[in-house]
């Protein structure tokens, strides 16, 4: 067995890339639309696995945007995606100075979460051993839910 890809839908792709792309630093690997089925996949992977990616397709987000408006609500039921960060703080500070909202924030030096435009639960965890405990981090609350 092997994993290929994990896929959520989108409700405003230009939006989404750029929670992705431009503030999380994930890259695009591939782009399929169909008129007939009226729908975007647009893959991506994560920096680190864009070699693999491109390769074997795998391991990628696919986003899916149906062209036809619909309602996406009960993101949470999802669960969650989950990546490894090199310095948290650093993602962290870089995605709340980009409007991103930290929900859970790396007060540990270790994990934070975020949500997606879409409201699905992102876990950031930090590479290797957690980073020393700093502000403005370890007197952050939590914000709504994650």
């Amino acid at each position: 067995m092997q994993y290929l890809h994990t896929m959520i839908r989108v409700s405003d792709l230009d939006k989404s890339l750029h929670f992705f792309c431009d503030l999380l630093g994930m890259v695009e690997i591939d782009r399929r639309s169909s008129e007939k089925g009226r729908f975007t996949l647009v893959f991506l992977s994560a920096a680190k696995d864009e070699a693999q990616a491109r390769e074997h397709k795998a391991p990628t987000l696919e986003l899916t945007y149906n062209w036809d408006p619909e309602e996406y609500d009960g993101g949470r039921n999802f669960g969650h995606l989950a990546y490894r960060v090199d310095d948290i703080y650093a993602l962290c500070e870089s995605l709340q100075a980009g409007g991103v909202t930290i929900n859970r924030p790396p007060r540990d030096g270790y994990m934070a979460f975020i949500r997606s435009p879409d409201n699905i639960s992102i876990e950031l965890l930090q590479k290797g051993e957690p980073l020393a405990p700093k502000e403005p981090w370890v007197s952050m609350e939590n914000t709504g839910s994650w």
